[in-house]
């Protein structure tokens, strides 16, 4: 079978020989120039996309040693985060829409102005890996996609180690029923991160980060790191971390879906965890979200690079656009493009100079997402995200949504505007950090972590090799100067 793409047409003649001008070819909606939209989306990816010389990627690497550092210490306070953990790096904040959380009680934080680079760190505050591990995922009281997590089949070490960061209910019968609270977590976590910031800031070192600020989110800690020049942006999450997939996504697992023959089965489904977000009506204390990160590292490997970039322009646009009121997430537009690509041909997809039709696709997608209040989570579909929309917020979406698509080119002029404007931001602060002559780490000659050259070419190669990536990390918190990266399937 044969497929055409709609693509300009050449001037022809018809039975008469009469000459038929030929035409750009224009968004029949806006009466834009498919090539003026793909220049424009081109221009943005240029723009959006920052440059790692060996100074900035040895501060990204001095950064994330001093988070390792300080989760080492949360870990040796009383003994509850695991001595071996694992951790999920992904590049881009919470407010991106790495993962799937709600953004309303997070503080609006601006690249350029707040952060150079942001980073997500999911962080395993119960490991449940053992698959002889018995585990009680309790979603009778939930929404699907969610949880409440029952410790009631755990020893009774890992019982008494938590009990202080659980509710309790009690049964008829006289047991006791210990459900794992992500509130009383979240707070727990940020209690023992501030106590550990102020012992570092006691003793500080040569070339260590400023810590310039360290606020609570919800259930997220957000920590901003200024090195040298640069301002580092962590959104740290604790999580509860499972291997193996969740009987409720099973019948996921039977549909056919773009990755398929691209990378098998295991990789997509070797972990799922649990964040701390809950449903419109659930219960904040005792509800969790199931989230499939992990998964959704392996399937961004299979999406083409055109149709990246089209999201990427489509996200900064809805970011700034549908900011207030908060019902529309990067998230949701991740998921509906994750579905576009179970849609649609990978022969189409594939194609390099279709990203201005991906554009415009994404932001039909989304409007009628918003018309119909449906956004299907795309590993748990019967879990419409957008359920809890009033008729009044999404029908404001959605028309704000119709003046984009009446106009995508200039909405994609204002994009690429903003991303200009926060990387002169940048720029300006790192020409004042270097007039000002700010301790970075490679200016510093005694510090004790003190990184070498060949690290900061190997983390720049790592960068530049895989953007966009995520890096899993596993440090041991008694020996925190050896962390060991995996970038999707790659170990260092």
């Amino acid at each position: 079978m044969t497929m055409t793409f709609p693509t300009a047409t050449p001037s022809s003649t018809n039975n008469n020989n009469k000459i038929i001008p030929s035409y750009p070819e224009l968004d029949f909606r806006s009466g834009a120039r498919i090539e003026d939209l793909n220049r424009l989306i081109l221009e943005f990816s240029k723009h959006d996309q920052r440059e790692y010389d060996d100074q900035r990627a040895l501060e990204i690497h001095t950064a994330k040693d001093f988070i390792f550092s300080m989760l080492g210490m949360v870990q040796k306070l009383d003994q509850k985060l695991p001595v071996a953990n694992e951790y999920l790096l992904l590049s881009g904040g919470v407010r991106e829409g790495v993962v799937n959380m709600d953004l309303d009680e997070l503080s609006v934080y601006a690249r350029g102005t707040d952060y150079d680079m942001d980073f997500t760190l999911l962080v395993p505050a119960l490991k449940l890996h053992d698959r002889n591990q018995p585990v009680t995922l309790d979603m009778r009281h939930s929404a699907l996609c969610h949880s409440w997590l029952s410790l009631r089949l755990f020893d009774e070490g890992t019982i008494n180690k938590w009990k202080d960061c659980c509710t309790v209910v009690d049964h008829i019968n006289g047991a006791t029923n210990y459900f794992f609270s992500p509130t009383l977590v979240a707070d727990w976590f940020y209690e023992s991160i501030s106590v550990v910031l102020v012992e570092i800031q006691k003793k500080p070192q040569r070339g260590m980060p400023r810590v310039e600020k360290v606020e609570r989110n919800g259930t997220i800690i957000s920590v901003i790191l200024g090195v040298g020049s640069s301002r580092m942006l962590y959104d740290i999450v604790p999580v509860v971390s499972f291997k193996g997939w969740p009987a409720v996504a099973q019948s996921w697992l039977m549909e056919n879906h773009f990755w398929d023959g691209k990378i098998t089965e295991e990789e997509v489904i070797s972990g799922f965890y649990l964040v701390p977000a809950c449903s419109h009506k659930g219960r904040k204390e005792n509800e969790w979200r199931l989230s499939f990160a992990r998964s959704e590292v392996q399937l961004k490997k299979c999406i083409s690079a055109s149709l990246m970039q089209a999201y990427q322009a489509c996200k900064a646009i809805i970011i700034k656009l549908l900011s207030r009121p908060k019902a529309i997430s990067p998230y949701h537009l991740r998921s509906m493009m994750l579905w576009a690509c179970d849609r649609l041909p990978a022969t189409y997809l594939s194609q390099e100079d279709f990203s201005a039709h991906f554009l415009l696709g994404l932001i039909d997608d989304l409007q009628n997402c918003l018309v119909n209040k449906m956004c299907p989570n795309y590993f748990i579909p019967q879990c419409n995200m957008l359920e809890h929309l009033s008729d009044e917020t999404a029908m404001l979406h959605a028309r704000k949504l119709s003046s984009v698509r009446s106009d995508p080119a200039e909405h994609l002029r204002t994009t690429i505007e903003h991303a200009k404007a926060a990387n002169r931001l940048t720029l300006e602060l790192h020409w004042r950090g270097s007039a000002s002559n700010l301790p970075s780490p490679q200016s510093d000659a005694g510090g004790e972590h003190q990184p070498d050259d060949r690290l900061a070419k190997k983390l720049q190669q790592l960068v530049t090799e895989n953007p966009g990536k995520s890096i899993s990390v596993f440090i041991n918190p008694d020996d925190v100067t050896r962390p060991h990266f995996r970038i999707d399937d790659k170990f260092f």
